[in-house]
């Protein structure tokens, strides 16, 4: 939500005085404990929720940020023993084991916009389902297509021939080892692609260093790439383009 929206949303009684007040001041923050700051705004400012990167905090820290929250909120890379804490502070918490994803409220209806999401492989499914979610607390839905990478490439021309029938507004495309589907997809298709390198690999070019390199020396114009196993930036930045081209 912009400005605009903001202050539509304030006239119209949508959201009171005090919610619009903290949605245009970017200085607004919450403090939890003495480590963290919890921009409750972000979304009205920014039409993306807060997300809380759980995997290098202890699940008592988790649950403290949960039990402060007052909004929709998403945690990534989120262990059980990360909701166990967050439930019990927080019982209507939701844990998407599949993306280790943890939620809290209610998502929006899924109608401002669809985009693609593609995994090479099913190993990464993982993070292709953290960008899909990532997408959805924005109010984004997705077309999901898992393992059609490269060493079947003829299983990419229908999910391709679909998303561009479905004329989608964006592609996120999770791939690991070599990392040449986005590349691929993205010299086919008129949509814009974001390219999500995975941590799946072998030797040398393990853990996604080999899948970041090769998207970054992409031969295709006009791939996205966002760091390796960051589902949360590659789905932001997708829902991003459908909310922007949903305005037109």
């Amino acid at each position: 939500m912009g400005i605009r929206d903001t202050l539509e949303s304030f006239a119209e009684g949508r959201i009171s005085a005090e919610e619009a007040e903290r949605a245009l001041r970017l200085d607004y923050l919450e403090r939890v404990g003495d480590s963290f700051a919890f921009d409750g705004a972000r979304s009205m400012r920014k039409g993306v929720p807060e997300v809380v990167y759980a995997r290098t905090k202890t699940p008592a820290q988790v649950a403290a940020v949960a039990d402060a929250a007052k909004g929709f909120l998403l945690f990534s890379k989120a262990s059980p023993e990360h909701f166990s804490a967050v439930s019990a502070a927080r019982p209507e918490a939701v844990y998407d084991e599949r993306s280790k994803v943890i939620s809290i409220g209610r998502f929006p209806d899924p109608d401002r916009g669809t985009i693609g999401v593609l995994a090479a492989g099913t190993s990464d499914i993982p993070v292709a389902e953290e960008a899909r979610l990532m997408a959805a607390s924005m109010g984004v839905g997705a077309m999901t297509y898992y393992d059609v990478g490269v060493a079947g490439v003829h299983r990419l021309a229908g999910p391709l021939s679909e998303l561009d029938g479905a004329d989608v507004d964006a592609i996120v495309v999770a791939a690991g080892m070599e990392g040449t589907l986005p590349t691929l997809v993205s010299s086919l298709t008129q949509i814009p692609v974001v390219g999500l390198p995975v941590s799946s690999g072998y030797g040398i070019g393990g853990g996604g260093a080999a899948a970041l390199l090769s998207m970054l020396q992409t031969c295709s114009p006009g791939l996205t790439v966002v760091n390796v196993d960051n589902g949360i930036g590659a789905g932001a930045a997708a829902a991003a383009i459908a909310l922007r081209r949903g305005r037109r």
